[in-house]
């Protein structure tokens, strides 16, 4: 039976599950609708190179690739940020700015499965595009930070640096790009010790190493001590300078907007993908050691697509990860309560007016059920119970030669007969 089970790193949600999907999914979106984001759906399927352009060199590795029936090179989308930026290069290239994008959907790498990380997983994504104003920045700080609130999180931080800080350092050492993303992406897996013989491989002098060294060093929660300890250490270094005095704008600004959240600031954060150029960050809460989403500044992937010179900035919450968060911390879903209702026919005669009675409660707005498996009432009922139902119409010869059918509230264990006309209203009264 093995052919028959899940490919490996994919899975199935059953309703419960899919219900926690969807609910994080429905605050992203109305969060979207709050802030002006307007969505917008790209294709699961993307050609390889435009995929592969500045993501990364583990993700071009971990890519689902392979060649059409047409031998074209393709790829299953490892990120949304390159599909939105080949749609503002192309098809909303005259589009106003700023513009403001929101998509979500299904993702796919070939990572080693482990706890948090799947070879199918699912983001959220806001795209601010047009302006390199520190205001946009804070906007997609701090519209991350609401989403963190909306679900309930009791505590949560963010990791906050800025990727001028090592590039700058790097270009002025004379680093090839090529080799500087290797580096980047070896600080982005935490394997500093490795970044720092590569970058002695790569011809860099001795205060260039010593200041590598001290600004992986220098991060901490008081936010104002880091920068000024980063700036300190790079003042050799004129854009690492004005990389830092930059992240110092940004987060100046969400303080006098009176934005609150936890920060730890790292001088020498790095990010994986390639396209990242100014400040970078990612979400954390207590206990998970995986970011719960991430996202920065790119000013430079639009004009590599062939639009013209265009600062960007997003963030890409992982909804799944958001999902496996919120049952660490035990945060509940904020659903609000709505009636659902199982139709029992006493009898098959009575089958055909148990659906017609669905059908006007439905136009009523009320999620309905009708009994199909020809259960007596009692165990119909005890289904009822088990599938979450607030209340039972029960269809009887008796009744129904007047006009009307009982009503069990299953709740409150309490039931009535009432006329079939007025039967919606009973049921929504129950619940005010």
């Amino acid at each position: 039976m093995s052919q028959f089970k899940t490919v490996r790193g994919m899975r199935d949600f059953l309703p419960k599950d899919a219900e926690k999907i969807r609910y994080v999914e429905k605050i992203a979106r109305e969060l979207a609708h709050l802030y002006g984001y307007e969505e917008v759906i790209t294709p699961v399927l993307e050609h390889y190179n435009l995929l592969a352009a500045k993501s990364s060199e583990e993700i071009r590795e971990r890519m689902y690739a392979f060649k059409d029936l047409g031998g074209r090179r393709v790829a299953l989308r490892p990120e949304f940020t390159a599909s939105i930026a080949r749609l503002i290069a192309t098809k909303m290239r005259n589009a106003p700015k700023p513009m403001k994008l929101f998509c979500t959907g299904s993702l796919y790498r070939y990572d080693e499965p482990q706890y948090g990380r799947f070879r199918e997983f699912w983001q959220a994504n806001y795209e601010l595009i047009g302006s390199n104003e520190p205001e946009t920045d804070m906007e997609i700080i701090t519209l991350t930070n609401d989403l963190a609130r909306r679900l309930g999180f009791r505590r949560y931080w963010f990791k906050i640096g800025h990727m001028g800080i090592l590039r700058g350092i790097l270009n002025q050492e004379g680093v090839a790009e090529g080799q500087q993303n290797l580096i980047m992406q070896l600080l982005d897996k935490k394997r500093w010790d490795e970044a720092l013989t590569l970058a002695k491989e790569s011809n860099i002098s001795q205060n260039g190493i010593t200041v590598l060294k001290k600004t992986l060093e220098t991060k901490g929660k008081d936010v104002s001590q880091v920068l000024k300890t980063a700036k300190r250490v790079v003042a050799d270094y004129d854009d690492a300078v004005a990389a830092i005095e930059n992240l110092g704008k940004i987060l100046e600004l969400t303080e006098k907007s009176n934005v609150k959240f936890e920060t730890i600031v790292e001088a020498g954060f790095a990010r994986g993908l390639e396209y990242y150029t100014g400040i970078i960050f990612e979400l954390y809460v207590p206990d998970l050691e995986i970011a719960l989403g991430g996202g920065g500044r790119y000013d430079k992937l639009i004009e590599l697509f062939g639009g013209e010179q265009t600062p960007a900035v997003g963030v890409a919450p992982g909804i799944d990860r958001l999902v496996l968060a919120m049952d660490k911390q035990k945060v509940s879903l904020k659903i609000s309560e709505e009636n659902k209702v199982m139709i029992i026919a006493v009898d098959e005669e009575l089958r055909t007016k148990a659906v017609e009675l669905s059908l006007t409660l439905r136009k009523a707005k009320i999620p309905v059920d009708v009994e199909l498996m020809g259960r007596a009432v009692s165990k119909a009922l005890s289904d009822a119970d088990r599938r979450g139902a607030t209340h039972a119409v029960i269809v009887g010869t008796k009744e129904l030669k007047e006009g009307k059918v009982v009503l069990k509230d299953l709740k409150k264990r309490e039931q009535r007969i009432v006329e079939i006309k007025t039967l919606s209203k009973e049921i929504l009264k129950d619940t005010g």
